[in-house]
């Protein structure tokens, strides 16, 4: 991947720095939000505290109905909660989203609301122009996040004649245009095949990893943590954050996720299942960490 953001945004990130959110780059704090639809249904997302930090890759696990995505809305300024309080890059996003949008990139769950553009390049294009960039620096912008998602093949493509994994990359190029600190995710996986899956996985990892871009990402597909995860929420019920943590605390701690309405990650079982035949591996998480364990051993029985 290469370079692409702008020296006035690293500039941005050192004025950020020097402002200074806190000594650990909180970048989002959210405490004890109530929030009332009009049916009336409450939703209260308490129990801890959600914080994120600066480049961390942060996942919220819960099944579907749990509140995540109310949660989401929240840091957007979607919504704004009855009780509690909720701040992004230190002010109120109900009250002052506009100081903040341009650091923040949304992919949404539904990505159909949130294409705009006839054909892939003007989607692209929309929001720098949205957002008063003169049209040569907005088109230099769409050009650089098209060559960073290998966009090229199809960016004079009609939106409505795309597949689901092209859709969801053109709503992460969307996202990703105007060069935000922030990328939230809403169930982006669903509808996904596997390879679609790998290779949006492999985008936001190397965007962390080379550009320190923070992400939120809502999902409940419990295979999927361990590949994108530095934090971990579980939540469950109606707003219930109940664990915080690195994937490997939170999984080795349950004995059984059933509570939360899911799973334990397939790796997991197995090497349990291995465990009790009296195969010790360890608690591998990944595939690669699986492979390595697994070969350790192998080479030490030849020994």
């Amino acid at each position: 991947m290469s370079p692409w953001y702008s020296e006035g945004l690293k500039i941005r990130f050192i004025t950020e720095e020097i402002r200074g959110m806190n000594e650990n780059g909180r970048i989002i704090e959210v405490d004890c939000i109530t929030h009332v639809y009009p049916d009336m249904t409450k939703v209260q997302i308490c129990g801890l505290d959600f914080v994120v930090n600066r480049g961390e890759r942060v996942s919220i696990l819960g099944s579907n109905g749990c509140g995540k995505t109310t949660l989401l809305k929240h840091l957007l300024g979607v919504l704004v909660p009855k009780e509690g309080s909720v701040k992004v890059f230190g002010v109120d996003p109900g009250k002052e989203f506009s100081k903040i949008r341009e650091r923040v990139g949304v992919v949404m769950q539904d990505v159909d609301e949130q294409i705009l553009g006839p054909t892939v390049y003007d989607d692209i294009l929309f929001a720098p122009l949205n957002y008063g960039v003169d049209r040569k620096k907005a088109e230099t912008m769409a050009k650089a996040v098209i060559g960073i998602l290998n966009l090229e093949p199809i960016q004079k493509k009609i939106v409505n004649y795309l597949s689901g994994g092209e859709k969801k990359k053109v709503a992460l190029a969307g996202a990703l245009v105007m060069e935000p600190e922030l990328l939230i995710l809403d169930e982006p996986f669903t509808g996904l095949d596997p390879v679609s899956r790998r290779d949006f996985i492999r985008i936001l990892n190397e965007l962390n990893k080379e550009k320190g871009i923070t992400f939120i990402v809502t999902l409940h597909e419990v295979d999927l943590v361990p590949e994108m995860t530095d934090i971990l929420y579980l939540m469950h019920g109606h707003g219930d954050l109940s664990e915080r943590g690195r994937p490997d605390e939170i999984f080795g701690k349950f004995k059984d996720l059933e509570s939360f309405n899911l799973e334990e990650p397939t790796l997991t079982k197995l090497f349990k299942g291995l465990k009790k035949e009296g195969l010790d591996f360890g608690d591998p998480l990944r595939m690669d960490e699986a492979i390595q364990s697994i070969k350790k051993h192998w080479d030490e029985g030849k020994r």
